[in-house]
């Protein structure tokens, strides 16, 4: 230490600095602290208070705002029959239940090939026109499927920077 009296060291000035620094916000949060009287209060029993302020209020149930269901959703909702949240077998084999027996015209439970293809064999029928058992490429072409028409979508849906609806494939 010769020669460095009264100069103090670099790093003993910056800590110094740096503990004056957090005195002083210790000092300033002191000074904004609540200084309110700080008196004994003695308890209340919740008898002793008005039936209204005896028991505190159950917090207030907010009901989230509704969603439309989605595709799967509603297909869903429709086989769980009793709207528990899970497909039974049964539920699950009820809808082809209804369609086998809807198929299985004689009642017998079983499903013969005519009973099977019973709306094929109506269709082609309907197709063939000149009623010669076969179908030539127009009647063929007679039966196509019609295309689906395309849904509307609301102008809330889906909105694109530009304001033209976008197109949403389901």
């Amino acid at each position: 230490m010769r020669g460095n009296r009264g100069q103090g060291h670099p790093g003993r000035m910056a800590a110094a600095g740096a503990a004056m620094l957090l005195l002083a916000g210790a000092v300033a949060l002191w000074a904004a602290a609540d200084t309110g009287d700080a008196t004994a209060t003695t308890a209340v029993s919740p008898a002793a208070l008005p039936p209204d302020l005896a028991t505190p209020p159950a917090p207030a149930i907010v009901q989230p705002e509704a969603r439309p269901l989605t595709r799967e959703e509603k297909r869903f909702a429709r086989i769980d029959r009793d709207d528990d949240g899970r497909i039974t077998r049964a539920e699950y084999l009820a809808v082809r239940r209804r369609n086998f027996d809807r198929l299985d015209v004689n009642g017998d439970g079983r499903l013969g090939f005519e009973e099977y293809a019973v709306k094929g064999i109506e269709k082609f029928a309907s197709l063939d026109s000149d009623g010669n058992a076969t179908l030539d490429a127009a009647e063929f072409a007679a039966g196509a499927p019609k295309p689906r028409a395309p849904r509307q979508q609301s102008a809330e849906a889906c909105r694109c920077p530009s304001g033209q609806m976008a197109s949403v494939e389901e």
